[in-house]
Formats: structure tokens, sequence, C-alpha cells
């Protein structure tokens, strides 16, 4: 493996890695950060690759130890996150203002409801340990086996597969109790809220009906709902979607609300 070969071919899943590292940190900056960082350090090491897996699985096992470095000091965000970061925004103008300047600009400003269904997942998933929540990005949105994930993660298959289980059910249970889409007395509305803001001449309902996840939320098991709203994310590239500027300013102030309350602090005026 020569550094052209490794730079060939870091290229053809960099997108992959960027948007993993995206819903590992929910920023941005950190996502770049560390895609930058693992090829310097995959770079570094080449030599020391010796095939006993594909350089795809060697690559994100070095970028999760490093997602894991910078995350292991953090406090896990609430299950309650969206809660929390709605009554910040609603108490802060410039929100608004800065989203609706999106919507109305960039190619990329479009509010979708299935976008937020991912984002909405991004946020909740930091409410888990963080080897479940790598777990349960690795298997069911980025499609590594548990076999490949055990080398990623440094761990036996058996604990691989006790944090998929832990986490899916935990996952499960945070959707079903909360998601409006999923269980009709669920506490949150945000998709068809905000859907109302930037498209207030949309049907909400004729747009969720589009959405296999809510069509089927009266007929299909839990599991059944969870696998298709994981199917949403692997659709979806978070930084190259018809969405994707808008869901990120959102992202970027969750993440600044987060960091403030959960360090007793009000949130930033300009988030």
């Amino acid at each position: 493996m020569t550094t052209d070969n490794l730079t060939t071919e870091f290229a053809s899943f960099q997108g992959e890695l960027k948007s993993f590292l995206l819903r590992m940190t929910a920023s941005v900056q950190d996502s770049e950060d560390l895609v930058q960082d693992t090829y310097l350090k995959a770079q570094a090491k080449i030599d020391g690759f010796r095939g006993e897996s594909s350089l795809k699985t060697w690559v994100f096992a070095i970028a999760a130890n490093l997602a894991r470095d910078l995350l292991r000091a953090r406090k896990r965000w609430p299950e309650n996150v969206t809660d929390i970061c709605k009554d910040a925004a609603l108490s802060n103008p410039q929100f608004f203002q800065e989203a609706m300047q999106i919507r109305q600009t960039s190619p990329q400003g479009h509010f979708e409801i299935k976008e937020h269904i991912a984002f909405c997942f991004t946020c909740v998933a930091k409410s888990l340990p963080l080897e479940q929540q790598i777990t349960l990005l690795l298997k069911e949105v980025y499609g590594f086996k548990v076999k490949e994930i055990a080398r990623i993660m440094d761990q036996t298959e058996a604990m691989v597969k006790y944090y998929l289980r832990v986490g899916r059910g935990k996952m499960i249970d945070i959707f079903e109790a909360r998601c409006s889409l999923i269980n009709k007395q669920g506490v949150c509305y945000q998709c068809t809220e905000l859907n109302g803001i930037f498209n207030p001449k949309q049907d909400a309902q004729e747009e969720l009906i589009k959405i296999q996840m809510v069509r089927d939320a009266d007929n299909e098991s839990k599991e059944r709902l969870f696998d298709l709203r994981l199917k949403i994310l692997q659709e979806l590239d978070p930084f190259e979607s018809d969405a994707a500027v808008l869901q990120l300013h959102h992202l970027e102030h969750n993440r600044q609300v987060m960091e403030a309350y959960l360090e007793g602090e009000d949130p930033p005026a300009g988030s």
C-alpha cells in the first residue's frame, strides 16, 4: 500500500467517513478536522497496514478512535435534546432569521421532513454511550459487518452484538415515546411544526404520507419502523442533500445549546 494508493482509496469513501464523523460529533468543524487528522494518521501509519481488513475498515478504525478521544470527556446529550433546543430557538429570534435567510437564498436550504428525521436521529443518538452510538452507526447506517466493527472498535464480536442490541433497544424506546410520526401520542411534533414555518403553503400531511415509515406506522412493529428510519439515514448525505445547509445550521444551533446546557449556562445569544 503506497501513499498514492491510500489517497485514491481514501477519496472513494471520504464522503461516508465525513458524514459518520458528523453524526458522531454533531459538529461540522469537528468532522472536517477529524477527516483531515484521520488521513494524516493513516498516511503516517501506512507501512503498518497489512491487509488483514479492507483499507476502509482500517481507516474507519483510526477515525473512530480519534472521535472517541475527542468525545470521551464530553457529556452525553439528554434524550429530550429536541425539547431543550426548541425552547432555546423560540427565545432566540436570530436563529429563525438566519434559518429563513438560508431557506430563501441557498440551493441547499429546503426544508424536507425526511431530512429532519435524519437530523433528529443524529441528536438523539448522542444520548447513547459512545460504544453504542459508534456500533449503531457503523452497522445500521454505514453497512459494516459485525466482524469489521469488532476490528474497528477493538472489541469481541460478542460485545459488538451487545452494544448493537442495547443501542437499538434504547433508540427504539426513545422514538416510540417521543416521535409523533410513529406514535400519534408522541410528545414531539417538530417535523410538522417546522414544515409549517418553512413551507407554509405545503400540506404537511401530504409530505408525511410520502415517507414509508409514516405510512406504515399503524401496521408495522416498532423494530421495523426503526429500520425504516435508518433507511432514511442510509439514503441521505448530510453535506450534499437539498436541505444540507439548513439542517447543518440547525445542528450547529443544537450543538451550541447543548454545550451551554450541559455546563449549566445560558445558550449563546447568537446560537
